[in-house]
């Protein structure tokens, strides 16, 4: 996501009102006594809607809902995205409830300021342990078929990403309108609820930014096209510089909107990233140059970075 874009985007109007919430036409299961947790992904901007000023926002939701509400660091993101990871603690309903006043709160600030159509499409992302992932698809896609023809949404889980050794969680991307998201979040979460692995990974301790940039599997580039791997060492280990080729038309994915990319990409590696000005090519091609200069570890988590960002637009 770019720039201030919310993962929610369903009009403020479908959460305003408790009676209306697609979880008051059922009782609650049993298994809404069990305490648990849940986990998805905000932006930046996002989170920083939900902390509040001073952490007033985040306390109050605590408050009014009665679960535990955690975010991952500044800068600390689920691999292979710019979003940080939310944790939701507590009994099912309180989760819910958590989740509702969270969404709400985005909905107020970011989609209903901008106006837009009814009932709008939009989508989250639900990060699960790749060994609960079953439960969720069930034996031939019978399960995840009901929960899509319950829902009325789309729910799509990523393939496991053997890109970085040491995470075994999985995305779960859930699209369709405010009342269909929460409906299919609740009926997930049930199913979690049900699975023992997926219990005793409530007070599991995990740090993503370990998995992301410490323990990186540093592959070959995928999309750019190495030009030269020059390597000027000193005692600390400063001045290692690597040039890319990038094609023109992916430069923008690269920078970002106002930068952000860059900066970000920057900021994660310690790498500093230097983008040859328009129609200063590689010489014979089409392709920018793309310069990274750092510590070598740093180089080649940017390179990777770069290259995984690259590689998502060409994919499509």
């Amino acid at each position: 996501m770019e720039g201030t874009e919310s993962l929610y985007d369903a009009p403020a109007s479908e959460v305003q009102q408790n009676e209306s919430s697609p979880r008051k036409s059922t009782p609650p299961p049993e298994n809404e006594e069990k305490a648990t947790h849940f986990r998805f992904l905000l932006s930046n901007v996002e989170a920083g809607s939900i902390i509040g000023k001073g952490g007033s926002t985040i306390n109050d939701f605590q408050s009014q809902s009665g679960a535990r509400i955690q975010l991952s660091r500044n800068y600390e993101y689920f691999p292979g995205t710019s979003d940080r990871i939310v944790t939701v603690s507590g009994m099912v309903d309180d989760i819910m409830k958590a989740i509702d006043l969270i969404l709400t709160k985005l909905l107020d600030e970011f989609y209903a300021a901008e106006g837009g159509d009814v009932d709008p499409q939009s989508r989250i992302r639900l990060v699960v342990p790749n060994s609960s992932c079953g439960g969720i698809i069930g034996k031939g896609g019978v399960i995840i078929k009901s929960l899509i023809e319950e829902s009325h949404a789309g729910i799509k889980i990523s393939p496991q990403d053997n890109f970085y050794p040491g995470l075994h969680d999985r995305l779960v991307t859930v699209t369709g309108t405010f009342g269909e998201q929460i409906k299919a979040i609740e009926m997930i979460l049930l199913k979690l609820v049900e699975d023992p692995y997926y219990q005793q990974s409530v007070n599991a301790a995990f740090s993503y930014s370990a998995v992301a940039y410490n323990g990186m599997n540093y592959g070959p580039d995928v999309v750019g096209r190495k030009y030269q791997n020059t390597r000027f060492q000193n005692k600390e280990d400063r001045n290692n510089s690597l040039t890319i080729g990038i094609p023109d038309e992916h430069i923008g994915i690269v920078v970002g909107r106002g930068g952000r990319s860059i900066m970000e990409i920057s900021q994660l590696s310690g790498a500093r990233v230097k983008i040859s000005d328009r129609g200063d090519f590689m010489s014979g091609t089409s392709d920018r140059k793309v310069t990274i200069t750092g510590p070598q570890s740093a180089v080649h988590i940017a390179e990777t970075m770069i290259s995984r960002k690259v590689a998502s637009v060409s994919e499509r």
